[in-house]
């Protein structure tokens, strides 16, 4: 049975929309917690285009469940993890100009670089995660790269039409065999939605799944009746403040 790690990112976006200080991604994780997560992730870009290193540092005092760092692979990002020493470090493309991750990273074409960034960050005891597409070739870079994790992007099954999805379901199915067959433990996430998630789930192998989006959307539709109620009972009713009048 696979666990639930939570991504918040887009918690952030909201709030860094407006520059202001709500909604507090930090709260909102305890919330996540509080529903049944059994971890938090973050990606903190090179852009910072929302989470911020305020959102992490907290995030490392707060969390009760695990915390998992999304990252790019440059040094400042290296020595920010090793700092903060997150439960684990997930390795990440990142380009300024995607509004999310397009795809995996390409480790075969990176190993030496990688491997470096690897070693130490689990020399640090920070387990290390690789982001890639379900492919064997990177698989096997990845365990070249001495990484103890990947996590099988799922994009492509995620965006397929219903006649494919099936094709991109064996491919995720194949590369978690073939990834743990590797000495690698196995996560998958990017695009998952409570339409599509089950068959992923079902995947024997697959640990845990991390999803973002499709919560903090479900999450404003569940919440926002009782929010907008709220409100409206301080509009109608609004308390008389003597320190500023009626009003």
């Amino acid at each position: 049975m696979a666990s639930l790690g939570v991504n918040i990112d887009h918690i952030a976006n909201v709030r860094q929309a407006r520059q202001t200080v709500e909604p507090d991604p930090v709260l909102m994780a305890t919330l996540a917690e509080l529903g049944g997560a059994d971890g938090i992730t973050v990606h903190l870009r090179e852009d910072r285009r929302h989470i911020q290193d305020r959102d992490l540092e907290l995030l490392r005092m707060t969390v009760r469940s695990r915390l998992n760092l999304e990252m790019a692979a440059t040094s400042e990002m290296l020595g920010i993890a090793l700092k903060v020493k997150p439960e684990m470090v997930t390795l990440v493309p990142e380009r300024r100009e995607e509004v999310t991750t397009e795809g995996g990273l390409d480790v075969a074409a990176q190993e030496p670089s990688l491997r470096d960034i690897v070693d130490q960050l689990q020399t640090a005891a920070i387990p290390v995660s690789l982001f890639v597409d379900p492919v064997s070739k990177q698989l096997e870079a990845c365990s070249s790269c001495g990484a103890r994790w990947v996590e099988l992007h799922t994009g492509a099954y995620a965006e397929a039409c219903w006649a494919e999805q099936p094709l991109e379901l064996a491919r995720l199915t194949e590369a978690t065999a073939r990834a743990r067959s590797l000495g690698l433990r196995v996560n998958a996430g990017h695009g998952l939605t409570y339409q599509n998630v089950e068959p992923v789930a079902a995947i024997e192998g697959i640990e845990e799944l991390n999803i973002g989006h499709t919560i903090v959307a479900r999450s404003i539709a569940v919440g926002l009746q009782e929010a907008v109620r709220e409100m409206k009972r301080l509009v109608q009713n609004p308390r008389r403040d003597p320190l500023f009048g009626s009003q």
